[in-house]
């Protein structure tokens, strides 16, 4: 009985691949978001002004590291949960994708989110000209100041479970 058991609870982590397959097709969504803004910062290009021109491209930079972000949630999910991919006979793929590991997970994708609230943080203080609501930008800095030092606290715990190990 024990052993019909921990078969069905391994065969359970299969329920995981729906969600990594939604979240290609996330994925896809944020590639079409990405190349409408895309599109409207080359066509309206000519009337920006150095500001605009700047938000701009933060814009861009902030979808595709939202991509990234996903990206590194589907690979590093589906290995660490579901199944090891074969990566043998595919030196294209990065190094990383098969050797990321649960806790190096977690610092990825704190340093992403890390980096997505600091251009949001940027984004907001470059429209301070243009009347931005200070309560607004006190909860993005208070926000971005959480998940700094969250991340601070998250790669000490980690450093700490190394030693002990």
């Amino acid at each position: 009985m024990e052993r019909l058991i921990e078969r069905f609870i391994f065969i359970s982590r299969w329920i995981m691949a729906p969600f990594y397959i939604g979240l290609v097709i996330a994925l896809l969504v944020l590639l079409f978001k990405f190349g409408a803004e895309l599109f409207h910062f080359v066509t309206h290009s000519p009337q920006f002004d150095e500001s605009d021109t700047i938000l701009g491209i933060l814009s861009l930079i902030d979808l595709a590291f939202t991509g990234s972000l996903v990206i590194i949630v589907i690979f590093s999910g589906y290995e660490n949960f579901v199944s090891k991919i074969d990566a043998t006979g595919h030196s294209d793929w990065p190094e990383w994708m098969t050797k990321v590991d649960f806790a190096g997970l977690k610092q990825k994708l704190l340093a992403s989110i890390v980096a997505i609230s600091a251009i949001a943080l940027l984004k907001a203080f470059m429209n301070l000209d243009r009347g931005v609501d200070e309560k607004q930008l006190m909860w993005l800095v208070i926000i971005h100041v959480v998940f700094v030092l969250s991340g601070v606290v998250l790669a000490w715990t980690d450093r700490l479970s190394e030693k002990s190990h």
